[in-house]
């Protein structure tokens, strides 16, 4: 290797934004630094969501917690998802309502389905799986947004068996 040839390794380097490179050859041992290596480090910053900061906590005097009124609490009731049965994807992949942008939905909010009907298609690793139902019943509720990621055991649509 030339002194050519070493002085364009260093210029490509430096372009690169690489802070070292180093290159061994069967004569020659090259280690080339750019910029100062114990200040590189300090340009990597890792950004923690606001959820997961820290959050100042405030302890109250016995005596001022005492006399805080307390409000009753409320809740809102639950709607009754217990008698319903949950169609679960079998894998992690993309959700399709639809076999083909041109074609329909397999199954809408109200539709009857029994054991074995495809209700929907979750592509993996390009390969695109027809998910059938395995219970019988009536469509209650889609759960899931056409064309987005799905997890496996994700619930995609909730089913009334009776």
């Amino acid at each position: 290797m030339d002194l050519k040839e070493i002085q364009n390794l260093i210029k490509f380097v430096a372009k690169s934004g690489a802070t070292e490179v180093k290159l061994e050859m069967e004569d020659v041992k090259i280690t080339i630094r750019t910029g100062d290596l114990k200040h590189s480090s300090d340009k990597i910053v890792q950004q923690v969501p606001i959820a997961m900061q820290a959050v100042p906590q405030v302890v109250m005097p016995p005596e001022i917690v005492a006399n805080v009124p307390v409000a009753p609490v409320t809740t809102q009731p639950e709607s009754d998802d217990s008698k319903y049965v949950t169609v679960k994807s079998p894998i992690i992949g993309t959700f399709y309502r639809k076999p083909s942008p041109d074609k329909s939905v397999f199954v809408n909010v109200g539709d009857v389905i029994n054991v074995g009907d495809a209700v929907c298609i979750i592509e993996a690793m390009k390969l695109f799986n027809e998910i059938e139902s395995e219970v019988s019943g009536k469509i209650v509720k889609v759960l899931v947004d056409d064309a987005t990621p799905v997890e496996f055991d994700q619930p995609l649509f909730l089913v009334d068996p009776s």
